[in-house]
């Protein structure tokens, strides 16, 4: 599998096209900001469990893997096949300061039997001092509008959940196991086996998560393409996830915030990362 590399003066990363076009590590000051299970990425059978998978074209899950287009149905699994397929690389650019590189996702004969358009997605990936940021442009080239709906699922190395301080611009959650709504304070019970929920109303552009134990502050700012934020952790893994969706799980279905784009259109859109060592 070839890696490719990218590094300034401050930061690395590393990114495996063949592999959904994934983000395996993102280093700031020597220090590994990602979390990846090794063992899953060597299987390329497995979903992987680490780095940032790319979430396109939907997030989350669908009742049965099922959606329905114009009378016609179509199966389609969980976060899409974006991840799974290999990107290409086309373009990089690198100075001391600042350091970037171009991926693309064509449609073909796989992707079309299960999402019926042609599209072209292209991310560019840049680094510069702390901060690591996703650009990405979504083209429509069929002939019909396509809807879909876009994410990311980074994974973040921790090392004591509870001294995690999560802020999220949002006074309440919906959790995506029970579907109960929940007031949030900014704390959850990391004794559970599972946290798996989904913040809708947002009324700011950035997150936050403090890890003490790392002393580290993440920050994640995005773009108004994004509706929704899902933070998810599985009890007894060294990660947490806190991810980007323009869209909640089952949009394509439901509509709820999801992204249509006319023939020949072009959707362009960003989040950043931001690494603070205190």
């Amino acid at each position: 599998m070839s890696k490719l590399h990218i590094q300034t003066n401050q930061s690395q990363l590393e990114v495996v096209p063949e592999r959904g076009g994934i983000i395996t590590s993102w280093r700031v000051q020597g220090q590994e900001i990602l979390y990846l299970d090794q063992e899953r990425f060597a299987n390329p059978e497995l979903s992987v469990r680490g780095g940032i998978p790319i979430l396109f074209p939907i997030c989350g899950n669908l009742p049965n893997n099922t959606y329905t287009l114009n009378n016609k149905q179509y199966t389609l699994k969980q976060h899409g096949f974006a991840r799974d397929l290999p990107w290409k690389f086309t373009d990089d650019y690198v100075t001391s300061e600042t350091a970037s590189l171009t991926l693309v996702l064509n449609s073909n004969e796989q992707t079309r039997a299960v999402y019926p358009f042609d599209f072209q997605v292209a991310f560019t990936y840049q680094i510069q001092g702390n901060t690591l940021e996703i650009r990405q442009k979504y083209t429509n080239l069929s002939t019909e509008p396509m809807p879909f709906s876009t994410g990311f699922h980074p994974y973040f190395l921790t090392v004591d959940k509870n001294q995690l301080k999560v802020e999220i611009p949002s006074q309440e959650y919906q959790d995506q196991i029970t579907k109960e709504t929940h007031s949030f304070n900014g704390d959850f019970d990391y004794n559970r086996d599972e946290i798996d929920v989904a913040f809708k109303q947002l009324s700011a552009k950035s997150a936050t998560v403090t890890d003490y134990a790392r002393k580290l502050k993440l920050t994640l700012e995005y773009d108004d393409t994004y509706s929704t934020l899902v933070f998810w952790t599985v009890k007894g893994k060294d990660y947490y996830c806190l991810e980007p969706w323009s869209a909640a799980r089952n949009a394509i279905n439901t509509g709820e915030h999801l992204s249509v784009l006319e023939p020949e259109a072009t959707h362009a859109a960003t989040i950043r990362l931001m690494a603070n060592f205190f």
